[in-house]
C-alpha cells in the first residue's frame, strides 16, 4: 500500500504521514503467536526501510500498543494477569492509540521511529 500510494504521498507542497499500527509482540515474540509476531517485527522495519526511502517528503512512523482494551468475555483472572505485566496496570482504552497517532501527526520531525504504547511491560 505505501509504494501504491507513495506518488500521491510524495506530490504536494506539505509533508504526508504513514503511521503503521504494530504490536508490543513484535518487541518480545510469543510462543503462542509466533507468524503474527513475526509480521509485526517485519512491519516494524518496513517503518525504517519507507521512512529512509520517501525522507523528507513523506514521515513513516509505527504506533505499537501493548493490551488496549479487555473483551467481554474476558474473567477476572485473566485481567488481573494482564494488569501485571506492565508498570501502569490499566486498561489503556482505544483513546490512548487516537492520542499517538495525534501526537505523531502534530510532529514535524520524528520520522522512522516507533510509539510504544505499553505502560511499561518492557521494563517488567
Amino acid at each position: 500500500m505505501n509504494l501504491t500510494l507513495k506518488d500521491q504521498l510524495m506530490s504536494g507542497d506539505t509533508t504526508s504521514d504513514i503511521i503503521h499500527i504494530s504490536d508490543y509482540v513484535a518487541e518480545k515474540g510469543s510462543k503462542k503467536h509466533i507468524a503474527y509476531a513475526a509480521s509485526k517485527s517485519a512491519l516494524n522495519n518496513l517503518t525504517l526501510s519507507f521512512s529512509a526511502m520517501l525522507a523528507p517528503k513523506v514521515k513513516v512512523n509505527t504506533i505499537s500498543p501493548a493490551m488496549l482494551k479487555f473483551n467481554e468475555h474476558d474473567d477476572e483472572e485473566y485481567k488481573a494477569k494482564a494488569l501485571r505485566k506492565a508498570l501502569i496496570p490499566a486498561e489503556a482504552g482505544f483513546e490512548e492509540v487516537i492520542d499517538g497517532i495525534k501526537f505523531v501527526l502534530a510532529s514535524h520531525y520524528m520520522t522512522g521511529r516507533t510509539l510504544h504504547l505499553d505502560g511499561g511491560r518492557h521494563l517488567k
